[in-house]
This record gives C-alpha cells, sequence and structure tokens, in this order.
C-alpha cells in the first residue's frame, strides 16, 4: 500500500461502514477504528446485537469511507475503501482486539467485539497532491 494513504488512515479516528441487509438494502454505521497497516486490517469494535452486526454475519462485503477527523474544504482527502469482515477466528482476526485497544484504550470499559475488515480496494483522494489526484491500492 502507498505510504501516503497509510499514513493518512493511521491519523484518522472515524470511518462510516455500509453493509447490506437481506434486501440488499445498504445500512451505513460510524465508528471508531484502528489500522493494521502491515496487513492492511481495518479494526472496529460494536455490539453483535446492533443492525450492523447481523448484516455482516449474513454478508460479510462492506464498503464505506474515511475522511479527515478536521475537515478543510480546501485540501479535499479521504479514502473509500472496499473489503470483507473476517470471522472471529480467522488467523489475522486473531490479535484484532490488542490492535484496537492500544489504539483505543477506553473501549476496554465498553461491551461489544472487536471485528476486523479485510481491505481489498481502496481509491485515496488527496487535493494537496493536486486538483483530483487519486490514488488507487488493490490487494494482490
Amino acid at each position: 500500500m502507498n505510504e501516503l494513504i497509510s499514513h493518512f488512515i493511521q491519523q484518522q479516528t472515524c470511518a462510516n461502514i455500509c453493509t447490506l441487509n437481506e434486501n440488499n438494502t445498504p445500512y451505513c454505521f460510524t465508528c471508531f477504528f484502528a489500522f493494521n497497516s502491515k496487513e492492511q486490517l481495518l479494526l472496529f469494535k460494536s455490539s453483535t446485537d446492533t443492525q450492523h452486526s447481523f448484516n455482516i454475519l449474513k454478508n460479510p462485503v462492506v464498503a464505506g469511507t474515511i475522511l479527515p477527523d478536521k475537515l478543510n474544504k480546501l485540501q479535499i482527502k479521504g479514502v473509500q475503501f472496499e473489503g470483507e469482515v473476517l470471522p472471529f477466528e480467522h488467523p489475522l482476526a486473531k490479535h484484532a482486539a490488542a490492535e484496537y485497544y492500544l489504539k483505543n484504550p477506553m473501549a476496554v470499559a465498553v461491551p461489544g467485539e472487536v471485528w476486523t475488515v479485510k481491505l481489498q480496494k481502496l481509491k485515496y483522494t488527496d487535493n494537496t497532491l493536486g486538483f483530483g489526484k487519486k490514488l488507487l491500492w488493490e490487494r494482490a
């Protein structure tokens, strides 16, 4: 993954993630996340009794966006991503909770599970690199 993309994601705290319900109707939610840059994983915590959790358990394919924590309307930056939520027992999800709590230590007190999104594809827009400049990444 391009270092500019990885650095941008690591500096942010919130993502918007979209799931599909059983009728293929989109359902979006916002969450705090941590990023594993080595494996290109997005980690978030949520209760298993939420609508988006029900959706993920039936269809693990997700899409989402990450915007800067502090928006600057003259310097548009952001990531659009596609990925798949891994089962809790997947080897890549093994250390998800430990990694997530390093970035979000207060979340230890909140009930829920740490979920792992294996990023498959993303587009990074950064107008500071030139108007409309986009960097693309796709898992090999």
